[in-house]
């Protein structure tokens, strides 16, 4: 009788395989994270640094298009101050501030991870302009001091953390090279100069979805 119980057991354990393997079949498998997936993003911050040897502060505006969390293109506005304390006479004493933006590129390493390196480069243009420092009380009259226009290239490399599929952080330094720069008093010929600092970025850096079952009865 053994073996005819043996032969059974093995005829139960058949069809259990093969109902397993038709139940699978239902199924189609996949991950699709190494697919293209898409983002996009607003972005602020602030850096500090030199403009001239005197201190500078920055603020920063970003809008651009994450292409498979391998590289950035957008809008990037730069707008900054610094404190030259330029003495023009015996009462008044000059600051100068300018603004500038352009094309924003950014290839970037190890997107895929939680922590990225990256290398942004602004392209662009604006202006610049003496301010009067009144004792503390700036005031700017562009009828009496006259603005000029800078051409700027600002390479600069970034160490980025995702903290979700929506915040990004971002902490970094570069260089601003500038055209020369045509102001009375010809105290600054340009506003080359390092700078460092931090940002945050807000949006989605990440449209793609990670599904790995599909039912085929739901097609």
């Amino acid at each position: 009788m053994k073996p005819y119980k043996l032969l059974l057991f093995l005829a139960l354990l058949s069809c259990a395989a093969q109902g397993q393997n038709q139940e699978d079949n239902t199924y189609i498998e996949f991950n699709d994270r190494n697919n293209v997936v898409h983002g996009v993003y607003l972005g602020l911050g602030t850096y500090f640094g030199e403009i001239d040897g005197e201190n500078t502060y920055h603020g920063v505006f970003k809008v651009a298009y994450v292409a498979n969390r391998q590289f950035e293109v957008g809008f990037a506005a730069v707008g900054f101050y610094s404190d030259q304390d330029i003495r023009v006479n015996t009462f008044d004493t000059f600051d100068f501030a300018g603004a500038y933006g352009g094309l924003h590129i950014e290839p970037i390493l190890w997107g895929r991870s939680k922590a990225n390196l990256s290398f942004p480069i602004l392209i662009g243009a604006g202006g610049v302009v003496y301010v009067e420092d009144d004792n503390g009380d700036v005031e700017i009259d562009l009828d009496k001091d006259d603005s000029d226009e800078v051409f700027v290239f600002e390479p600069g490399v970034n160490f980025l953390y995702n903290l979700s599929r929506f915040v990004q952080l971002e902490v970094g330094m570069r260089y601003r090279f500038s055209s020369r720069i045509k102001l009375e008093p010809n105290e600054i010929k340009n506003i080359n100069g390092f700078s460092a600092g931090f940002g945050i970025k807000v949006g989605i850096f990440n449209m793609g979805r990670n599904r790995y079952k599909k039912h085929l009865g739901n097609e």
